[in-house]
């Protein structure tokens, strides 16, 4: 609607945007993998300081297939991901990886 990514404050208290990923190649089974990725935004809000990933949320036999339960997502459902990831980054999971 707005033409930007929606953007979340952590729980961390850093704020986040949002955006989607999809495998570029099919894993052996011929599955795509689809996750969520969140950019962490500077104090400022002017830079990227890092990102958070979930894990594969969806899989499909083409990069559509695997995207559209993503897009589906209500923006609540997004936030829980976001909230799981920061909590999964504190217990010690390594920053930049899938969480």
């Amino acid at each position: 609607m707005h033409e930007r990514a929606p953007a979340f404050g952590g729980k961390d208290g850093w704020s986040y945007s949002v955006a989607t990923f999809v495998d570029d190649a099919p894993d052996p089974d011929g599955r795509y993998g689809a996750a969520l990725l969140f950019v962490r935004w500077s104090e400022a809000g002017d830079r990227p300081v890092g990102h958070l990933e979930t894990d594969y949320i969806a899989y499909g036999r083409t990069p559509a297939e695997a995207l559209a339960p993503l897009l589906a997502l209500t923006l609540h459902d997004v936030k829980t991901h976001l909230d799981a990831c920061v909590e999964g980054e504190g217990a010690g999971k390594r920053e930049g990886g899938r969480v």
